[in-house]
């Protein structure tokens, strides 16, 4: 509660609003989560669909897994999740977090995934999935001032185990890149650097075309982690 209380004086002094909708934020959970309590209720975490059994990403017409999934034969993470689309309202959200810096955001995004944990009950006991972020590029937050993915993680250390074991040496932006060209830019570009928790749960905030985690998985297991799960806000 005093929490909130404190968010609620910042807006008070800094006012914002909704990303989507534009209303001003009215309650401490609001301004905590710099998203109204209408707009916060578009976002459920049970409204996925048929997703992909490997990526999570919702197929269109497959059955079970997706036409890319089924065309690799073997990934280095175990499964994935993501929650969401990167279309329309999503898009609208994510961008301003990442581009408007409507920072308060993390919070609601860190509570988005800690309830995405819940779909991997089926795979691994609860209670050992450590968390696990995708690190930023080398030098990005001495540069900018911020990560959009180390500011979630900061939120969910308070309130779940996180291991900050990889880090991404320096490489260019994967932004324009294709999916080989993502391979190769982050080839040997992801370290590991201390012993990873046995069973990971890996997270980043849009998958593209799956490198990423994909790198990133392959890194952690070559130093000795067993299972990694990876869970994404939104797909592209």
């Amino acid at each position: 509660m005093r929490n909130e209380t404190l968010y609620l004086i910042r807006e008070l002094f800094f006012p914002s609003a909704c990303p989507i909708c534009g209303r001003p934020l009215v309650t401490g959970r609001e301004a905590r989560f710099g998203i109204c309590s209408d707009c916060e209720r578009l976002f459920p975490l049970d409204g996925r669909g048929e997703c992909c059994e490997v990526c999570g990403r919702p197929l269109v017409s497959e059955i079970g897994v997706c036409t890319q999934c089924r065309v690799k034969e073997e990934h280095s993470f175990d499964k994935a999740a993501v929650l969401y689309p990167y279309t329309q309202k999503w898009k609208t959200l994510l961008r301003a977090y990442k581009f408007r810096r409507s920072r308060a955001l993390a919070h609601f995004f860190a509570e988005k995934i800690l309830g995405g944990r819940d779909l991997f009950f089926d795979r691994v006991v609860f209670g050992e999935l450590t968390f696990v972020p995708v690190p930023p590029r080398d030098g990005k937050i001495k540069t900018a001032g911020w990560d959009q993915v180390e500011n979630i993680t900061r939120i969910l250390e308070k309130q779940s185990v996180v291991c900050r074991c990889l880090r991404r040496l320096s490489s260019m932006t994967q932004k324009k890149l294709n999916a080989e060209e993502r391979a190769k830019n982050l080839k040997g570009r992801i370290v590991c650097t201390k012993k990873p928790p046995q069973n990971v749960l890996l997270f980043d905030d849009v998958y593209t075309t799956g490198t990423t985690l994909e790198v990133c998985s392959s890194v952690l297991k070559e130093a000795g982690a067993e299972k990694v799960y990876g869970l994404c806000l939104f797909h592209a």
